[in-house]
């Protein structure tokens, strides 16, 4: 499948706590003096390191920007990769189910991030709208969600649009 905006290989964790009672995901507020995707809403993740394999890619930069050890991660699956129009990045997720925020040591890279966020998926589901956000000076209507009342869009929206497309319906009483 080409993904339209990336070249560059990236990969994120979408962290999973609490399935399949009360489910949440875990995710990051970047800090604000960062010089690319300052303050944005996103998943652990980054750049691929030479010859390393995407997986371990998600879970290096899981543990590097909150704490979390790869071995404490129980990956489920995989969602389909999403471009990034401006940086050029093609970001692979993947699904890993973690044991409740509050039984890890979890712990903010202080030169990343600013705050770990959780977002409960009932949460996340009730936010989700299209916005007209400005990127590039070119307005563009996506999809949005948020946390915390933080707002999240561009490429982590995607790859929450694409989550939900498979687990929406076990959400539902």
């Amino acid at each position: 499948m080409e993904v339209k905006g990336g070249k560059k290989e990236a990969a994120v964790l979408v962290p999973v706590y609490d399935w399949p009672g009360s489910p949440g995901l875990l995710m990051t507020e970047r800090r604000a003096d960062l010089r690319r995707h300052a303050g944005e809403i996103s998943f652990p993740g980054g750049r691929r390191d030479q010859g390393e394999h995407l997986i371990a890619t998600a879970l290096r930069e899981a543990e590097e920007e909150i704490g979390l050890p790869g071995a404490e991660v129980e990956i489920v699956g995989a969602l389909p990769p999403v471009g990034t129009f401006v940086t050029g990045y093609r970001i692979n997720a993947f699904v890993g189910v973690i044991e409740p925020p509050e039984s890890l040591a979890l712990a903010p890279n202080p030169d990343e991030v600013e705050a770990i966020l959780k977002a409960p998926l009932g949460d996340l589901l009730e936010t989700r709208t299209q916005r007209r956000v400005p990127q590039s000076r070119i307005p563009l209507r996506t999809d949005t969600f948020e946390a915390e009342g933080r707002l999240i869009w561009g490429a982590t929206a995607r790859i929450l649009s694409h989550f939900f497309e498979l687990v929406e319906d076990p959400l539902r009483p």
